[in-house]
């Protein structure tokens, strides 16, 4: 990662987090008859990673943004990762009440980011 900048680095890292942090807490959806148990315990395990990714994330980040930046940047990464994750992998489909949900989150985010008053 030599090179780039802390914003680049950021959302690199914060994307890949998001998809290890997305299975952890969904992926077992697909696993119904699954014991209580092993899908914690499984979960646990796919969330390590998340963490090993999401940490450094937020400690570079921290060089350039704020953390209300930084937590905006994650849940507009969170929000993406999901939809596609919740069509690709779990089958639902992306109805327009959540896309309009999503989209009133982005408008959010862009407050955090553009000082308007």
């Amino acid at each position: 990662m030599p090179n780039l900048p802390a914003p680049v680095i950021t959302i690199g890292l914060l994307i890949a987090s998001n998809v290890f942090m997305t299975f952890a807490w969904y992926g077992h959806l697909r696993f119904k008859s699954a014991p209580l148990l092993v899908v914690i315990l499984v979960s646990w395990g796919i969330a390590l990673f998340e963490y090993l990714l999401q940490v450094p994330a937020n400690r570079i980040g921290s060089t350039v943004l704020n953390g209300a930046q930084l937590k905006t940047i994650q849940e507009v990464i969170t929000l993406t990762i999901f939809a596609v994750f919740s069509v690709v992998y779990l089958k639902e489909p992306l109805t327009w009440n959540v896309a309009i949900g999503f989209a009133f989150i982005a408008i959010g985010a862009f407050f955090i980011f553009h000082k308007v008053i």
